[in-house]
């Protein structure tokens, strides 16, 4: 009987291309939807049911609220620190950097629904927002490196996690996670535009 090696290599941000990156991307998300949505069922929870629009939409302003304070934070942090104390290993910037912004809308849009739905639908549910918040940090291991950016993650889930209780929607933190995603993405793809085209 032949045994058979599972062998796990770790790709630097180099090696990839862009066609590898978003299969990496859209398989990941269609993961954790799938792994989201299982776990809300075995919770005795209609997925279908979290993702219901609310009639009040104060979420709108909890979204909004904790969107706009992150990303002033984040800016205010990108000015006291360098950019290597904030480094991701450079996969943000080849995500957006050449994207269209249609695209850029449609990666940050499946990004917070399926994350969203898995970390506070689910794991938020079983575990609170403290342990959510840890996995949610371990999730983005690209930041592992830096205490900056782990720690910038972890603030930023429990955040997601507050407004997700107070509101008791889903939606506010789908909001939020949307448009931090979409504004950095947005961000990236038009400073690298400008860059270039001083250059």
């Amino acid at each position: 009987m032949k045994k058979f090696k599972i062998r796990v290599k770790r790709i630097e941000a180099h090696q990839l291309n862009d066609r590898l990156l978003l299969i990496n991307l859209y398989l990941t998300q269609a993961i954790t939807l799938i792994v989201g949505g299982i776990w809300i069922l075995l919770q005795n929870r209609n997925p279908l049911g979290l993702l219901a629009f609310p009639a009040d939409l104060n979420f709108l302003y909890w979204g909004l609220g904790l969107a706009g304070t992150m990303l002033v934070a984040d800016f205010v942090l990108s000015r006291i620190f360098s950019s290597e104390d904030m480094d991701d290993g450079g996969i943000n910037e080849m995500l957006f950097r050449a994207r269209p912004v249609w695209h850029i809308f449609v990666i940050a849009l499946v990004v917070s629904i399926c994350e969203e739905l898995l970390f506070r639908g689910a794991i938020q549910h079983a575990f609170g927002p403290y342990w959510t918040s840890i996995l949610f940090a371990l999730i983005h291991v690209r930041y592992l490196r830096h205490w900056l950016p782990t720690g910038w993650v972890f603030l930023s889930s429990y955040g997601l996690g507050y407004v997700y209780i107070h509101t008791g929607t889903l939606w506010a933190p789908i909001l939020c996670h949307f448009l931090i995603d979409f504004i950095s993405g947005l961000l990236i793809r038009f400073r690298r535009k400008e860059d270039h085209e001083r250059a």
